[in-house]
C-alpha cells in the first residue's frame, strides 16, 4: 500500500513546488533511462521530520501493521513533538493506493464553524491568521480514524499509545521546534495558562534539548485511544475544547463537532509519460496544480524540451501559470 500524506496547507507553497520539481526530475530521468515502471522491495521506509516519529512508524510496521497504521501513529506523534506544524486541533489530506489497485482520497481538513459569516473579520486580516475567530472545526482525529477503520490492520489503541507515552514521559525540544517557538515567542509567553507552561521557564523560552512533558495532551490521547473519535466530537474532550475556544471569543460549538464529516473521494489522476500520477482533489490546490504543470511541460518533450536555460524558463512559466489558475479554485 502506498500513501502520500499531504501537508496541512491549502495554499500552494514552497513544499508544493518542491513536490512538482521532484516529480518532474523523476519523470525526466525515467524517460531518459527508460526505467521499469514498478519497483518491488521486501523492506520498508518511514520518513518524517522528526526521528522519534520515524522510529514509531517503523515499529508499527515491524509489529505487523501496514502503511496506514504507520501513518496514523506517525501523525499523532508529530502532533506531540512538532505542535507548531501538526496536532489534534488541525486536519489534513491523504491519498492512498492499495496494492489491489483501490485508490482513495481522504479530506479531513478543518471546516468553518456554522456561525461563520463572510464579514466576521471586519476587514482585519490578522484575525484570519490567529486568535479565537481563526479557529476552525478540527478534522484530524475523525480522518485518521476513518482511514484506519477502512484500511488499517492493528488495534487503534496500539497506534495511539506511542504518542500518548511520548507526551507523558517527555520529548526533547528540537532545533526545528525551537525555531517555530522563536517565531511565536510573544504569543507563547503571553499564554500564561497554556503554552508558557510547556515551552517557557522564568520568562524565557526553553532551549533545544530541554525535555518537555505534556500531561494534558497525554490524557486526551489516552481518552482517544480508549474511546475513539466519539470522545473528541461528542464527549468530554469536545466539551472542554469548545468551552476553551468560546471563553476566548471563538464561535466553534458542540453542534459543529457533532456534524463534522470526513469526505472520502476519488483522487485526481493523470497519465504523464507513461506514469499514472495521483493527487488530492479540491479543496486542495496541490494535486490540480501539479497535474497542470506537468501536462504543460510534457508537451515540450522530455528530456530535450526541458533541458538547459530554455527548459528552466518553461518550468518557471508553467509554475506561474499554475499559481494564477489556482486562484479560481475553491470549495
Amino acid at each position: 500500500m502506498f500513501i502520500q500524506y499531504l501537508a496541512s496547507e491549502i495554499q500552494m507553497n514552497s513544499r508544493t513546488v518542491t513536490i512538482v520539481l521532484l516529480l518532474f526530475a523523476f519523470l525526466q530521468n525515467a524517460a531518459a533511462k527508460k526505467r521499469q515502471h514498478s519497483i518491488v522491495a521486501s523492506n520498508a521506509a518511514v520518513a518524517t521530520d522528526h526521528g522519534q516519529c520515524s522510529k514509531i512508524g517503523m515499529n508499527v510496521l515491524r509489529q505487523g501493521g501496514n502503511a496506514m497504521d504507520a501513518s496514523v501513529a506517525v501523525a499523532l506523534c508529530l502532533g506531540v513533538v512538532n505542535p507548531g506544524s501538526s496536532g489534534l486541533g488541525g486536519g489534513s489530506f491523504a491519498v492512498v493506493k492499495m496494492a489491489s489497485g483501490k485508490e482513495t482520497a481522504y479530506d479531513f481538513r478543518e471546516v468553518a464553524p456554522l456561525r461563520a459569516t463572510e464579514d466576521m473579520y471586519g476587514g482585519n486580516l490578522e484575525l484570519k491568521k490567529k486568535g479565537p475567530l481563526s479557529v476552525a472545526v478540527p478534522g484530524e482525529v475523525a480522518g485518521l480514524f476513518t482511514a484506519w477503520k477502512q484500511l488499517g490492520k492493528l488495534p487503534w489503541k496500539q497506534l495511539v499509545y506511542p504518542a500518548e507515552k511520548l507526551a507523558a514521559e517527555g520529548y526533547m525540544i528540537s532545533k526545528y521546534l525551537y525555531m517555530q517557538m522563536n517565531a511565536t515567542r510573544d504569543d507563547i509567553l503571553a499564554d500564561k495558562g497554556g503554552l508558557s507552561e510547556l515551552f517557557a521557564s522564568n520568562g524565557e523560552l526553553k532551549k533545544p534539548g530541554t525535555i518537555v512533558r505534556n500531561p494534558k495532551l497525554a490524557f486526551t490521547l489516552k481518552q482517544i485511544a480508549e474511546h475513539g473519535p466519539k470522545v473528541f466530537y461528542n464527549g468530554t474532550v469536545g466539551v472542554n475544547l469548545v468551552n476553551d475556544i468560546q471563553k476566548l471569543g471563538g464561535i466553534v460549538t458542540l453542534k459543529d463537532l457533532h456534524s463534522y464529516k470526513v469526505k472520502v473521494k476519488k483522487p485526481l489522476s493523470n497519465d504523464i509519460l507513461g506514469y499514472r500520477l495521483l493527487g488530492m482533489p479540491p479543496p486542495s490546490s496541490g494535486g490540480s496544480s501539479m497535474v497542470l504543470i506537468l501536462n504543460i511541460l510534457s508537451q515540450y518533450g522530455i528530456p530535450k524540451g526541458v533541458a538547459g536555460p530554455l527548459g528552466v524558463h518553461r518550468l518557471v512559466e508553467a509554475l506561474k501559470h499554475a499559481f494564477a489558475v489556482r486562484m479560481n479554485l475553491g470549495d
